[in-house]
């Protein structure tokens, strides 16, 4: 696919990698529309960018559907569609009170926070965009767009705390073949990238010395990801006609331990 005059709606584009996905799209040319909760942060990267930002939960259908309405008529139909919003978090299965020592059942909103976010509100984005992707005039290859979902390496070795975030990801990792299968006759393609461990705002909020020492085990490089290696994943995706059901890692060869 051509970038360039393209319609694109990046989410969880005010921030790590859904920000350096916009950037590089507009970049390549194409019309970004920003997808965030921070309206302050969004508006700011919209406008460098010369691009439009939908104010947006992925969790409300209402503010979904009303997010697309006001990215189509400022760009028209978008024909990519890149997921980012996401959230993280670590409990355990069964945890301990750190003042008691006695056992503590696993707070089930969190699961819930996790699955609706990562998973859920990953597929209600897809279901508006696809809705009318398909109906779009067919391009190269009678291609209509193209989607591209991230999941993480935890979807395949998720560590100890990381029930919840596992099986949302992992639950994005296992709906895009179906989702393309279901796509294939109408032109749009559907993708999956697993980020490893990333140099991300919630990363950064980290000890300085645990960063060290995740970026050490990485295999190569020994470092941690960039935003940016992300985006330039999404943009060989976007422009590889022939890259259809596929999940990539993108991690520098780590397999995650445990803990």
């Amino acid at each position: 696919m051509i970038i360039e005059g393209t319609a694109a709606v990046v989410t969880g584009g005010a921030s790590g990698l859904g920000e350096a996905t916009a950037r590089a799209l507009a970049a390549k040319g194409a019309k970004v529309a920003v997808f965030d909760r921070d309206a302050e942060r969004g508006e700011k990267i919209a406008s460098e960018i010369g691009g439009i930002f939908c104010e947006v939960d992925v969790m409300s259908e209402e503010k979904v559907a009303a997010a697309f309405d006001k990215a189509r008529v400022a760009h028209g139909q978008e024909r990519i569609l890149v997921n980012c919003a996401g959230v993280a978090n670590a409990v355990k299965t069964v945890g301990k009170d750190k003042a008691t020592g006695e056992r503590k059942r696993y707070p089930m909103h969190q699961f819930e926070l996790a699955i609706g976010i990562n998973l859920v509100g990953t597929f209600r984005c897809i279901s508006h965009s696809a809705y009318r992707m398909v109906d779009a005039e067919a391009l190269d290859d009678n291609e209509r767009g193209v989607i591209i979902n991230t999941a993480s390496v935890a979807a395949e070795d998720g560590q100890i705390g990381q029930a919840a975030y596992s099986a949302s990801k992992g639950g994005v990792l296992a709906m895009a073949l179906p989702i393309a299968r279901d796509l294939m006759n109408d032109g749009v393609r559907v993708n999956t990238i697993l980020p490893g461990i990333f140099k991300t705002p919630m990363m950064a909020m980290m000890p300085s010395q645990v960063q060290d020492a995740l970026a050490a085990q990485v295999p190569f490089p020994k470092r941690l990801g960039t935003a940016e290696e992300y985006a330039r994943l999404a943009i060989f995706i976007v422009e590889n006609n022939y890259l259809n059901a596929e999940s990539i890692r993108l991690d520098g060869g780590i397999r995650m331990a445990p803990r």
